[in-house]
């Protein structure tokens, strides 16, 4: 039965994290945002070429595909299983976290090439450790108020996850999983550092260059 649990949340987080909100929304508009800006389908990107409202709707919506992956993982658990312990709570509840964020990053929908899972690891920690993400919350929003780099902002907040975790929670294995989610974090904004070194990424609230025709 522990099997068959795990297997459920595994599928079904990924199914949830899977949903490409930016590409939808952005269909919605007659927009194909892949072929925009950095062809991310995240809430910046969104932001930046269909308006704050489609963007608050796209990070809302990314966010709460985590969250809600976590926190109805554990429902089910607790209604398969009543009798089911904190070590399994735990177990189900990050596992539910991990895949959620996987199927965010690499959706099926769109061959797997999805978004950068800053928003949906945001829903997933709220749920998970929440103290931890007003840590990382407040980090990032400093970094994004003084630099206006969204990308800078989010690997410096995703880089400072596991010791939020680690001064707020102590947990071992929740240290490992976030100090996974951060790698992984920081390696799909990999484009986002390297114009950084070049001095080319677009600042927030920059309106992009429109493309030129030869």
């Amino acid at each position: 039965m522990s099997i068959v649990i795990y297997i459920l949340t595994a599928v079904g987080a990924y199914f949830l994290g899977s949903i490409p909100t930016g590409y939808l929304v952005a269909r919605a508009r007659g927009v194909e945002i892949r072929s925009l800006g950095s062809g991310n389908i995240g809430a910046t990107n969104v932001f930046r070429y269909l308006g704050l409202p489609a963007g608050i709707l796209v990070l809302f919506c990314d966010a709460l595909k985590g969250y809600v992956a976590v926190m109805l993982s554990r429902m089910l658990l607790l209604r398969l299983t009543p009798s089911a312990g904190e070590v399994m709570i735990d177990s189900v509840m990050i596992l539910a976290a991990l895949c959620a964020v996987l199927g965010h990053n690499y959706t099926f929908w769109l061959r797997f090439k999805g978004g950068k899972g800053i928003a949906t690891s945001a829903g997933v920690l709220v749920a998970l450790v929440p103290a931890a993400f007003v840590v990382i919350l407040v980090v990032w929003a400093i970094v994004l108020a003084t630099t206006r780099y969204m990308s800078l902002a989010s690997v410096l907040g995703a880089a400072t996850l596991p010791f939020a975790v680690w001064a707020t929670t102590g947990n071992i294995t929740l240290i490992i999983v976030t100090a996974a989610m951060s790698i992984l974090a920081i390696f799909k904004h990999r484009s986002n550092i390297k114009r950084l070194l070049n001095g080319t990424e677009t600042r927030f609230g920059k309106k992009p260059i429109p493309p030129t025709t030869p």
